[in-house]
């Protein structure tokens, strides 16, 4: 809805219906182009997150959900699926409005998380367990799953219907209910998408979305003795204080946090085809993503002729209105990622860096930096280490397959990674031996929901997506049967 100044305005979702905190209290959305609000949201405290799991646990213990069957949950899901389709434009416009992302990216990738609702969906009614055969005699033995329960999902801003969909397409598959917990910067997008929620017939409480700070909401969620599951996506800091926050229930926690991917260029790459991996890596997304593959490794005969691509790529490359069709490069979402990445570049150069383009927030209004090179003369740069979450590139060369193995390696984080080759062989052997939990060859920055999703190290140790990833949200229930006609022997004897 809207306010008297035109200001749009949305409410956190509680047992189906939206909702206002008993105090009115609201934040301000910023928008990255203009730097002016254009949204107003409500937040959650404690009552709130009070009322959202009890609302979830009623549910599981009683009711529609409870009692409903698995296909039939995947028609619920299906139709979720058509729901985002449908208004996959509004969704789209929200998200560019409330982040700064491009409404080409925001619309086509609102599109594409449908399908991962319909991935899941078909999924629902093949949670299979199994029968066991036994090591004894006149017993059957055999499994089942059910669902793990409350599920908190906690999810950050730069693609929250992507990070959304991989937690609670699997979980709603499942059986589970779910309390999504949006970041507080940049909700609107899914507190918008609540009204599908509500439209598609899921049962009210199954699904909540709120949104809030960390000491009002994430804590009182993420520590809440009803909560049975927590999957987070955002840093390694807060990913520490969820661990902490866990302790108090016990709750199962996947986390699927930051990276500073490598993207390796032998010396028979396709320079055109690496130039154009790199850039989707970095400045796709204004290099706002965990998966950028920031730390580009060239072979030492190759350096001079992808840095001259790279550089006359840029020179085409347009920045401006994220919603104009023609615009490559968007604004960063927050005025704290343009100081952190000045503060990152300058500390680099005086390491020794070279800035080969770019290097500044651009001069216009909004949250503009220019696509950047750095030059690395060793690895002990500190743009190598520093996730920064923009369009930064730091470039280092090496001179044989094990050294370039050991640089890709010389990182806490463990998420993405990219190889350039022509060399098949050479392909598989590496990739073996790159310590990430993806790794695209002669090509970069794909997904799927067929696809496993996460990292080693500090990226976590998260899977999303990917068929397996269902049964992080149900439980393995094992029954024994005694189908002897004889009653049960010496109880002091274990069987």
């Amino acid at each position: 809805m809207k306010s008297n100044n035109n200001i749009q305005h949305f409410p956190v979702f509680i047992n189906g219906k939206f909702y206002e905190n008993q105090k009115k209290e609201c934040f301000t959305s910023i928008n990255p182009h203009t730097e002016k609000s254009w949204a107003t949201f409500s937040v959650a405290k404690k009552e709130e997150v009070e009322l959202a799991v009890k609302a979830a646990r009623c549910c599981l213990e009683e009711g529609d959900w409870s009692e409903m069957l698995p296909t039939d949950r995947g028609k619920l899901l299906y139709k979720l699926a058509d729901l985002i389709e449908l208004h996959a434009s509004e969704i789209g416009e929200i998200e560019t409005h409330d982040s700064g992302k491009l409404l080409a990216e925001t619309v086509t990738q609102t599109r594409y998380v449908a399908d991962y609702y319909r991935y899941f969906a078909g999924l629902a009614d093949k949670i299979q367990g199994s029968t066991l055969p036994i090591d004894k005699p006149e017993m059957h033995v055999y499994t089942s799953y059910e669902p793990i329960g409350i599920v908190a999902a906690v999810v950050p801003w730069n693609a929250q219907m992507f990070l959304t969909a991989t937690k609670l397409a699997p979980a709603l598959a499942a059986g589970c209910t779910v309390v999504i917990k949006a970041s507080e910067i940049a909700p609107c997008s899914l507190l918008y998408f609540a009204r599908l929620i509500k439209e598609s017939g899921i049962p009210d409480g199954v699904v909540s979305i709120l949104t809030g700070d960390e000491y009002n909401c994430a804590i009182p969620l993420t520590t809440h003795p009803d909560i049975d599951r927590i999957a987070f996506t955002g840093g390694p800091n807060v990913a520490k204080q969820i661990i902490i926050n866990s302790a108090e229930n016990f709750a199962v926690t996947t986390l699927e946090l930051g990276g500073k991917s490598p993207i390796i260029v032998f010396e028979d790459a396709d320079i055109e085809g690496a130039v154009n991996g790199i850039i989707a890596g970095n400045y796709g997304a204004s290099g706002q993503s965990c998966v950028a593959g920031s730390r580009v490794i060239v072979h030492e005969s190759k350096k001079k002729e992808l840095i001259d691509e790279l550089s006359k790529r840029v020179k085409s490359i347009v920045i401006g209105d994220p919603k104009k069709s023609e615009t490559h490069v968007g604004p960063l979402c927050t005025i704290k990622q343009i100081e952190l990445i000045e503060k990152t570049i300058d500390k680099a150069v005086s390491q020794g860096a070279n800035v080969v383009f770019g290097g500044s927030r651009i001069k216009q209004k909004g949250y503009y930096f220019e696509p950047t090179l750095i030059d690395c003369p060793n690895e002990s740069i500190v743009t190598l280490e520093t996730e920064m979450f923009g369009p930064v590139i730091s470039i280092l060369t090496f001179k044989d397959e094990k050294q370039a193995i050991k640089m890709a390696n010389n990182s806490k984080y463990g998420l993405g990674s990219g190889l350039f080759t022509n060399n098949l062989a050479r392909a598989h052997r590496v990739s073996k031996k790159i310590k990430a939990g993806i790794c695209w060859i002669n090509s970069y920055r794909a997904i799927s929901p067929i696809a496993p999703f996460g990292g080693y190290n500090q990226s976590g140790y998260a899977r999303e997506a990917g068929m397996e990833s269902i049964k992080d949200y149900v439980r393995t229930k094992t029954t024994w049967i005694n189908i002897s006609d004889d009653p049960m022997s010496n109880p002091f004897v274990m069987r």
